[in-house]
């Protein structure tokens, strides 16, 4: 019986074991996936070396430290005794010799060798093991979306775009060339590694060093390639059978070439040249005009996004201070740098402007722009921003509100007192009452409140329309509303009786026209602050007002001034006269002015486009082509080369199809229109000639107006 207990003991701990090796098994390979798809992305590693690199060290570590896999009888028998209560602290005794143990002890193993085999079986090792699972679920997840980031894949395949890029073109290579082997280096700047392709077609970032190895399947006398038509380079034979060809050129434009071999030209092949593209400049914040207004912390934040086809290299930020007014004005120029390091294609920088810092003073202006340098030294810069902090003390002067056009003129000084009084209260603070100081906060707010509704009438408002209005001033409004007649009962329970009562439906400020839209927006934002300073007066904070007084007068001068058309003084010196010559009538010299122009001479080719149309439709209906024709298609095939070295990818396929038709290859319909279309697409509109004006009336409203005006005549 004693061994009864003892078994089911061991038994608990070989699973205690295995759920715990498994435990650590799948926190190892969870830990390694992640380690895998890391290396594999930072160092092009391959997948199973980075797991083995990131699963054998973590997998022995786990098994150095953790605990559960080292446990042991005695440690099982302590966890029982604290497990279950039935078996009186007394487990260890079954791990005894029974020549250890007394008399009372051997009847309490006796005791425990019916009680243990009867216990439920502990669950911690099984919740051991959930615990690992999603642990390996969690490191699956992990390394499928480390390997999905889009800034990963566009790492991933940086090396290999310019081969994908490629790979959908099919070239037809000349039956007398066994295999090309093209080689192609990037400029450094890039950062891509070299690649090889098997074909003749390449599409390749400009500056890059193409090398071509031709193999041939017999013995060749000469093997050139023709770059759009007009230059040759001539290929070396490599070894004495001259079946090995080489060359090498660098690659700046877009275009076509062909490989002549003894004589024998091949199909056309594609060059597409990538263009370095400048730095993409976007700022986030702040505005393209910013004013810091009286109150504010005087300071701005610069958040930019970079981005660049192959990396960036620097950035920096471009600043110029500009302090004083009129002739006096000032400037000074500094440079900033931004809070984080610039590298990669792309980057996110931050930086945070203290105007203090930077010198500036009320009525000062900073106008900045960010300028970036990518890998190939190319600059780029951003529009010019302003940051200005406003001068209170120019907002108070009245200069510039005495002419011009004048929207509300008695209202703007009242503004102005609002201030006035705000900043008399403040100075007055400590040498008045406590009751005193609310009563003339509380007085100020009314009188806030009075200017924003008189502003308001100009948005077509015609009373506060603020909650809480009371009923009475409906009654007593002065409007077009008929207030002879007699109020009908309400029906208990009209709720459209209701609502009358307590709305003003005749008006709406949303349908006032007196303002342009800029001007009623810059109108409704100066309501806004005017609320604000209102809200704050009544509650007696007039320190927290007073940065809204100041922004809506800000607000209420450039209002008025943007009404205003701003004329430049300019003189004008004009040729004197003489005495003799004036007033005499002689209008001999005076003639009627001409204007000549030179119209582009671009009617032959057209002419030979156009010709070129028309016999690829004879072409369609199965005729054969005379010899004029086809002088006429050789002619229209030099605009086609030419398009072709300036825009391959569009009219190199279609110049393909043009020398199969001159050479006397049939094509089909849809070929021929193919051509007809590229064809039709290099055909520039004629010049317009000067002809007579239309002299019909714009409209019948006019013709009858003006009917209707020599009628009562």
């Amino acid at each position: 019986m004693q061994q009864s207990g003892l078994k089911w003991m061991l038994d608990l701990r070989k699973k205690w074991l295995a759920f715990s090796y498994l435990n650590l098994f799948f926190v190892a390979v969870a830990l390694g996936l992640i380690v895998a798809a890391t290396l594999t992305i930072l160092f092009q590693k391959s997948y199973l070396i980075g797991f083995i690199i990131g699963f054998l060290p973590v997998l022995a570590l786990l098994f150095f430290y953790s605990k559960s896999i080292k446990i042991q009888l005695m440690d099982l028998a302590v966890f029982i005794n604290q497990r279950f209560p039935e078996v009186e602290d007394s487990t260890q005794l079954v791990l005894q010799a029974p020549e250890n143990l007394n008399f009372l002890q051997r009847l309490q193993v006796e005791k425990l060798n019916h009680i243990i085999p009867q216990l439920n079986q502990p669950k911690e090792p099984l919740k051991k093991l959930r615990i690992g699972f999603i642990i390996l679920v969690c490191g699956l997840i992990a390394s499928f979306a480390i390997q999905k980031l889009p800034i990963v894949q566009q790492h991933q395949t940086e090396d290999e775009q310019a081969v994908k890029q490629i790979s959908s073109i099919k070239d037809v290579i000349p039956p007398e060339i066994k295999s090309v082997d093209v080689e192609i280096i990037a400029p450094a700047y890039t950062q891509l590694s070299t690649v090889h392709q098997k074909q003749f077609s390449i599409k390749v970032v400009a500056g890059t060093r193409v090398s071509w190895l031709v193999n041939t399947n017999k013995s060749a006398k000469a093997i050139k390639f023709i770059f759009n038509e007009k230059e040759v380079i001539s290929l070396k034979p490599k070894n004495d059978e001259h079946t090995e060809w080489n060359t090498a050129k660098v690659i700046t434009r877009s275009g076509f070439y062909q490989v002549e071999t003894d004589g024998r030209k091949s199909d056309l092949y594609l060059i597409e040249v990538i263009e370095d593209q400048l730095v993409s400049i976007k700022i986030i914040k702040p505005e393209q005009q910013t004013v810091i207004d009286f109150g504010q912390p005087q300071k701005v934040s610069l958040n930019v996004l970079l981005s660049d086809d192959f990396g960036i290299s620097s950035a920096e930020i471009n600043a110029t201070i500009a302090s004083g007014k009129g002739e006096s004005v000032s400037f000074k120029q500094i440079k900033l740098s931004f809070n984080q390091t610039v590298s990669g294609k792309e980057a996110n920088l931050s930086k945070v402007f203290n105007l203090k810092a930077l010198g500036m003073n009320a009525g000062d202006e900073l106008y900045f722009f960010v300028k970036a340098k990518d890998n190939h030294g190319q600059e780029s810069r951003s529009d010019i921003y302003i940051v200005s902090i406003a001068d209170t003390t120019a907002l108070m002067s009245m200069n510039g509100m005495l002419g011009g056009v004048n929207l509300v003129p008695e209202y703007f000084r009242s503004q102005r007192q609002i201030i006035m009084d705000t900043e008399n209260l403040l100075k007055e603070q400590s040498s008045i009452s406590a009751d005193e100081f609310k009563s003339r906060s509380n007085n100020l707010g009314i009188d806030q409140k009075l200017l924003r509704l008189r502003y308001g009438k100009f948005l077509g408002e015609e009373s506060e329309t603020n909650i809480g209005e009371a009923p009475d001033e409906e009654a007593h409004h002065d409007d077009d509303h008929d207030q002879g007649k007699q109020k009908e009962e309400q029906k208990f329970g009209d709720a459209t009786a209701i609502m009358d009562e307590y709305s003003h439906k005749h008006d709406n400020a949303e349908d006032a026209t007196f303002f342009e839209p800029e001007q009623k927006a810059k109108l409704k934002a100066t309501l806004t602050e005017m609320w604000n300073s209102e809200l704050r007066l009544r509650t007696y904070k007039p320190t927290e007002a007073l940065p809204y007084e100041y922004k809506a007068l800000r607000l209420l001068k450039d209002l008025q001034q943007s009404s205003r058309a701003y004329v430049a003084k300019t003189t004008i010196k004009t040729t004197p006269l003489k005495l003799e010559k004036r007033l005499t009538g002689e209008l001999d010299k005076i003639v009627e002015p001409v204007s000549n122009q030179q119209r582009k001479k671009s009617d032959i080719k057209n002419k030979i486009l156009k010709a070129a149309i028309a016999v690829l439709e004879e072409s369609k209906q199965g005729n054969v082509l005379a010899f004029a024709e086809q002088k006429t298609l050789s002619n229209s095939r030099v605009y086609v080369v030419q398009a072709a070295t300036q825009n391959p990818s569009i009219y190199l396929k279609s110049l393909q199809l043009l020398n199969s038709l001159t050479e006397g290859n049939t094509l089909s319909k849809s070929q021929l229109s193919s051509i007809q279309h590229v064809v039709q697409l290099l055909i520039t509109d004629d010049d317009k000639l000067p002809q007579a004006g239309n002299t019909n009336s714009g409209s019948s409203l006019g013709k009858a107006y003006f009917q209707n005006l020599k009628s009562k005549q």
